[in-house]
């Protein structure tokens, strides 16, 4: 059998001595693995670099062999990535967060939020606040997005400050002030009243408040640790806005 698809490269792992077998978020299949013939040549090993994005043929016997990939490149911009921490760690930390999804399980529309990051990782500002949205989209494809539109007590739109840790859903200032200590701060760039551009003040809240619920969901109900290209890449967005 036979698709053709386009996506973004995510990683590659050798095969052989010249082979290698190159993992692709792609826009209809997924995340989707394949082999590569001669995917280490001078020709091919720029192509599949990380964070390019790439037209793919992918050809198997069986749907659930592994299957070869013929690669064309449509965009070619990892060394320009290479050139920032910002853009580097982030495109490795968005193909961890990629890698808790099911193997193959299409998610056009964190592609499509990935190119746009891609896009805007040296504005750390930008950068900062869309792969927290990022994460936000994730945790909603596993089935634990947060409740961020209203007050979880009241009901209300305004004054949203907290996230409560046990539910993920959005606390009023007031409803949520005699348990202020334990709650999540809820930064201001994240509420539907208002329309703000992250700081580094909330940027930081934002990493903290993704970072608890993947950890609480994600991370350790699967007995894994979070990718450390994750931390690398939130120190690089902080201190580029210090």
């Amino acid at each position: 059998m036979e698709w053709q698809d386009e996506g973004i490269v995510l990683g590659v792992r050798r095969h052989g001595e010249t082979s290698v077998i190159a993992e692709v978020m792609t826009a209809v299949h997924g995340r989707h693995l394949g082999l590569v013939r001669g995917g280490r040549s001078r020709t091919l090993r720029p192509v599949l670099q990380p964070g390019n994005r790439v037209a793919l043929t992918w050809r198997a016997r069986l749907s659930e062999h592994l299957g070869e990939y013929r690669v064309e490149p449509l965009s070619q911009r990892a060394a320009l990535l290479m050139q920032s921490a910002t853009a580097l760690y982030g495109v490795q930390a968005m193909a961890a967060l990629l890698r808790l999804l099911p193997e193959r399980d299409p998610h056009g529309h964190l592609l499509e939020a990935m190119e746009v990051i891609i896009t805007h990782l040296d504005e750390p500002e930008s950068a900062g606040e869309l792969y927290v949205r990022f994460e936000l989209a994730l945790l909603n494809e596993l089935g634990f997005g947060l409740d961020l539109e209203k007050c979880a007590a009241s009901g209300s739109r305004l004054n949203l400050a907290y996230v409560s840790p046990k539910t993920g859903r959005a606390v009023s200032r007031d409803a949520g002030a005699p348990y202020a200590d334990r709650m999540l701060s809820l930064p201001p760039f994240l509420r539907p009243d208002l329309n703000e551009a992250a700081d580094a003040e909330g940027l930081s809240a934002a990493f903290r408040l993704t970072a608890f619920f993947l950890d609480r969901h994600v991370f350790e109900p699967r007995g894994l640790k979070p990718d450390t290209a994750r931390d690398s890449f939130v120190t690089a967005t902080l201190k580029a806005l210090a």
